[in-house]
C-alpha cells in the first residue's frame, strides 16, 4: 500500500491544522493592535489599519475557484504554511526600525493574502476529506484549536514579548519597601532639581530610595500609606517612548500599590522629567515592621517584539513540515486544472442561487457586528494607562490572562459546541449559542465601568466569560456556513464566499471601531457594542436549517 493511499486519523492533523490557520489570522487581528499599541500607535490608526487587512479574506473568493482546480489543496496547504512562517520572521525583523508601521503593515498584508489562501484550502480539505457527521463532530475541534491559535496569538506571544521586556532596556531598578512604626514615619517630598535631568542617556530615579509605610494603627495613626516619585534621568529620543513597569518581587505582600494605580507608566520626550507619584499602602491587620521588593524595569519594546515573532515564525514553519507528512490524500482532491470566467461563473451563480440567500447573507455579515468592533478594542482597553480608563496590564500579564484560564474556557466551550450540535443539530442550539457569543461582553462593559485592577477576579471572570462564550457560539456560525453550502459541486469555493463575507462583516466595523470608541470612551464603547449584537441575533428565526442536520444518523 502506498504512503499516499494511507487515510490517516482525524484526530493527528485537524487540531494543528486549524491551530495553524487562526494564528496567522489572530495574528495580524488582534495581536497587531497590541503590538502597535505598545509601540506607541493611536486607537484610531491601529483600528482602521488592521481592520483594513481583513480585505484578502473578503475578497478571497476572487481567487478561491483558482485554488479549487489548480493543483490540489493539500499542495497550497504545505507551501503556504511555508511562506507565512518566513514572512512573520521577517515582520519581527522590522519592528526596530523607524519605519516600521508602514512597513510591518504591508509584511501583514502579505501575510493576510497568504493566510486568505490557505484558508481556503484548509476549509476545502477538511469538507473532502470527512464526511458530514464528522464534520459536525470536528466543527467543535477545529472552532476549539482554531480558538487556541488565537489565544496563543493573544497569550503566548505577547508573554514572551512581556518576559523579554523585562530583562531589556533600561538598568532595572530595585525599591525596598519598608512598613514601620507610625511614630517613625516622616512624609518624604522631593526636591526640586531632583528630576531636572542627571545623565546624557535615559535611565530610571527614584526618590526616596526606600519607602518607609507607617503600620495602620485604628484610633492612635490611621495613615496607612506613603509615597514615592519616579521619573527619568534624560530625555528619550524624539518620537520614543519609554514604558516603566513597578512590580512586586519578593518580601511581604502587605504594603501594595494603592488601589487606583497599576505600575505602568508611560515617558516621552515631553514629559521624562515630570515625576509620578506611586503610592503604597499597608494592610490594615499589620502589626509588626516588615519588608518588600518591588522592581521598575523598561524593557526594549520592539525588541521584545522582534524576538517574539521571530520565534512564531520557526514554530510555524515546523508545522508546516509536520503537515508535509501527516496530512492525508483525499480521493477527491482536485488534479491541475485550467481556471476560466464560466468556473468563476459557475461558482458564483451556484452561491447566490441557493434558497434563502437574503437572510443567510445578511447573517453572514451581522452576526459578528458587535465583536467585530469589541475584539478591535479590548486590546487596546485591557493595556491601555487607567487614566485613560483602561485596565493597565502589561504584555505579559495579558499573555498570561488570556494563555492560562482563557485557554481553559475556550477549550470546553468548542469541544462542547460540537458534542451537543453532533447529537441534537443546530436548529435546537441556535438561539442558545447565538447568545453564549454575544451576551459575555457585558463582562468587558462592567470591567470598564467597574475599572477593576489588574490582578482582580472580574477582570479574569470576563475574559473566562468571553472565551467560553465564543467558544461555545461561534460553532453556531460555522456549523451553518456548512450547511447552507451543503454539497456543492465547488464547496471549496462557495465556502470561501460564506468565509469572505463573514471577513467582510469584521473588517467594515472594525475599521470604524477606533473612531467610535474615540468619540465615546471605552466605557460607553462597550455599552454600544451591546446594542450592535442584537442584528444579527435578530436574524435567526429567518434562517431554514434541516433539523436533523449534524446529528449522527444510523448508517454513519
Amino acid at each position: 500500500m502506498s504512503l499516499k493511499s494511507v487515510s490517516r486519523n482525524p484526530w493527528s492533523w485537524i487540531p494543528t491544522l486549524y491551530l495553524y490557520e487562526g494564528i496567522p489570522y489572530s495574528i495580524v487581528m488582534t495581536t497587531s493592535g497590541l503590538i502597535y499599541k505598545t509601540m506607541g500607535i493611536s486607537v484610531a490608526s491601529l483600528a482602521f489599519w488592521t481592520s483594513l487587512l481583513y480585505l484578502p479574506w473578503a475578497i478571497k473568493p476572487l481567487w478561491s475557484p483558482y485554488v479549487e482546480v489548480v493543483s490540489t489543496k493539500r499542495n497550497w496547504i504545505i507551501v503556504t504554511q511555508l511562506i507565512l512562517g518566513a514572512v512573520f520572521i521577517a515582520v519581527g525583523a522590522a519592528m526596530p526600525l523607524a519605519f516600521f508601521f508602514p512597513i510591518t503593515i504591508g509584511l501583514f498584508a502579505l501575510i493576510a493574502f497568504s493566510s486568505a489562501s490557505h484558508d481556503i484550502a484548509a476549509d476545502g480539505f477538511y469538507m473532502h476529506a470527512l464526511d458530514q457527521h464528522k464534520q459536525a463532530f470536528f466543527v467543535g475541534i477545529r472552532s476549539t484549536f482554531y480558538r487556541i491559535a488565537m489565544l496563543t496569538a493573544m497569550g503566548a506571544i505577547p508573554l514572551i514579548a512581556g518576559l523579554v521586556q523585562e530583562r531589556t532596556g533600561l538598568k532595572p531598578v530595585s525599591l525596598l519597601v519598608t512598613a514601620i512604626p507610625a511614630s517613625q514615619f516622616t512624609p518624604a517630598a522631593p526636591p526640586d532639581s531632583f528630576f531636572t535631568g542627571k545623565t546624557t542617556e535615559p535611565g530610571i530615579i527614584v526618590f526616596p530610595g526606600e519607602i518607609k509605610v507607617p503600620i495602620y494603627q485604628k484610633g492612635v495613626s490611621e495613615i496607612d500609606s506613603a509615597v514615592s516619585y519616579i521619573a527619568l534621568s534624560a530625555p528619550p529620543e524624539p518620537g520614543e517612548r519609554i514604558v516603566l513597569n513597578l512590580t512586586h518581587k519578593s518580601g511581604s505582600k502587605d504594603m501594595k500599590l494603592a488601589r487606583n494605580q497599576t505600575g505602568r507608566h508611560e515617558f516621552t520626550e515631553s514629559n521624562w522629567n515630570r515625576p509620578v507619584r506611586v503610592t503604597f499602602t499597608v494592610d490594615h491587620n499589620l502589626n509588626r515592621t516588615t519588608t518588600s521588593v518591588y522592581k521598575i524595569t523598561a524593557g526594549n519594546i520592539a525588541f521584545s517584539w522582534t524576538v517574539s515573532l521571530a520565534v512564531l515564525g520557526f514554530f510555524l514553519l515546523m508545522l508546516g513540515v509536520y503537515h508535509k507528512f501527516m496530512l492525508p490524500y483525499p480521493k477527491d482532491a482536485k488534479t491541475a486544472e485550467s481556471v476560466s470566467l464560466r468556473v468563476y461563473g459557475e461558482v458564483f451563480i451556484s452561491f447566490f442561487r441557493k434558497p434563502g440567500i437574503v437572510p443567510a447573507l445578511l447573517f453572514f455579515l451581522l452576526y459578528r457586528f458587535g465583536e467585530a468592533q469589541s475584539i478591535k478594542i479590548a486590546t487596546p482597553f485591557l493595556v491601555d494607562s487607567r487614566p485613560s480608563g483602561g485596565i493597565g496590564l502589561t504584555s505579559a500579564q495579558y499573555g498570561l490572562a488570556y494563555g492560562t484560564i482563557g485557554m481553559v474556557a475556550l477549550t470546553i466551550g468548542g469541544i462542547l459546541g460540537g458534542i451537543l450540535a453532533s447529537k441534537y443539530g443546530l436548529r435546537k442550539l441556535f438561539w442558545i449559542m447565538a447568545l453564549s457569543m454575544n451576551l459575555p461582553n457585558l463582562g468587558l462593559l462592567y470591567i470598564a465601568y467597574a475599572q477593576p485592577l489588574p490582578g482582580d477576579a472580574a477582570v479574569y471572570a470576563a475574559i473566562i466569560l468571553e472565551q467560553f462564550g465564543y467558544g461555545f457560539g461561534f460553532t453556531a456560525y460555522m456549523l451553518f456556513m456548512l450547511y447552507f453550502v451543503g454539497d456543492s459541486k465547488y464547496k471549496t469555493a462557495e465556502y470561501a464566499i460564506g468565509t469572505s463575507l463573514m471577513a467582510l462583516g469584521m473588517m467594515l466595523p472594525g475599521m470604524m471601531s477606533g473612531y467610535v470608541e474615540e468619540l465615546l470612551g471605552y466605557q460607553h464603547f462597550f455599552l454600544y457594542v451591546m446594542f450592535c449584537t442584537i442584528p444579527g441575533m435578530a436574524l435567526i428565526p429567518f434562517l431554514k436549517v434541516d433539523p436533523s442536520f449534524g446529528i449522527k444518523s444510523s448508517k454513519q
